[in-house]
């Protein structure tokens, strides 16, 4: 099946990065546009989202790809293929509804991949949340467990400050992503440790963890499936992570979080397989692969 990814980076060249995989060392770069296209279609890819870093080119902490005018000049050249999510700098937060609602207006369809390193609560995210919800844009946070930890927006063990930004703002679509989101699908996940918070799950999910209980009782919260995270959250317990795409299968969406054709996560493959071996029912492999993507972003 032909998949929409909501979730990858691009810059308008190719641009090099001073991190990647260790073992890897060719894959330190963000893809330009023509390698992310070739890349897309090798893996049945046929509309991707673009994340931004920010509002200039120099905002994001690791260079991951482009700024909002960059990310919709390259959409503005395939708008067929792919899609952008505006970011902002975490400045002025009493102009910031203005100035996403002109990113609205240029045709961005969310915002996104929010990396503000401060506690879910502060004024500049507060702000973010409440006019991302009056603008009706879905929100893609990547998550860290503390200032000064790594990079993204911030929130303690048990993502209680997630649970009250979701029932502060019923009508706003957060799109959970990153370790410290992820590894919440097990009730026996670190608690104290901020390292450990950001590490990758292993082994059999116990029953009970804070996102079955936030997907359950937050019709709000949507899970962006990208990355090694979502991969480990999903498949180190097969039989835990079918039930759940099976039960959350109106609110979970492919995404790979590639930067380049060498760090593609192999989700799909997963996907494509239990589909194939009737684990995955149909209707689910439709909605997680396409068509939550469609109806979340109005894709025709």
């Amino acid at each position: 099946m032909k998949k929409t990814d909501i979730h990858v980076h691009c810059a308008q060249q190719r641009l090099e990065l001073n991190f990647g995989n260790p073992r890897d060392p060719e894959s330190h770069y963000v893809c330009g546009p023509e390698e992310l296209l070739e890349t897309m279609d090798a893996h049945e890819i046929d509309r991707a989202i673009l994340m931004s870093v920010g509002e200039t080119a120099d905002s994001g902490a690791f260079g991951l790809g482009a700024a909002n005018e960059g990310c919709r000049t390259i959409c503005l050249a395939h708008p067929d293929r792919l899609a952008w999510m505006c970011n902002f700098d975490p400045v002025s937060p009493d102009t910031l509804r203005e100035r996403m609602a002109v990113c609205k207006a240029q045709g961005a369809v969310g915002v996104g991949e929010v990396m503000v390193n401060q506690w879910m609560d502060s004024e500049f995210l507060t702000a973010l949340f409440a006019s991302a919800e009056e603008l009706g844009l879905p929100v893609t946070c990547h998550m860290s467990p503390a200032p000064g930890v790594n990079y993204g927006v911030c929130d303690r063990a048990g993502l209680p400050l997630l649970e009250g930004t979701l029932r502060r703002y019923p009508r706003l679509k957060f799109l959970g992503h990153s370790q410290v989101f992820w590894l919440e699908i097990s009730a026996d996940c670190p608690k104290d440790d901020p390292a450990a918070r950001n590490g990758y799950g292993r082994g059999p999910v116990k029953p009970g963890g804070s996102l079955e209980r936030l997907f359950t009782s937050c019709p709000n919260l949507y899970g962006d499936l990208s990355a090694f995270s979502a991969y480990c959250a999903i498949t180190r317990d097969p039989v835990y992570g079918l039930n759940f795409l099976e039960r959350f299968q109106d609110r979970l969406l492919f995404a790979t979080d590639m930067t380049n054709r060498r760090n593609v996560p192999p989700l799909e493959h997963f996907l494509d397989e239990w589909a194939k071996e009737g684990k995955l029912s149909a209707a689910a492999y439709e909605k997680i692969c396409r068509g939550n993507a469609q109806r979340l972003f109005h894709f025709a």
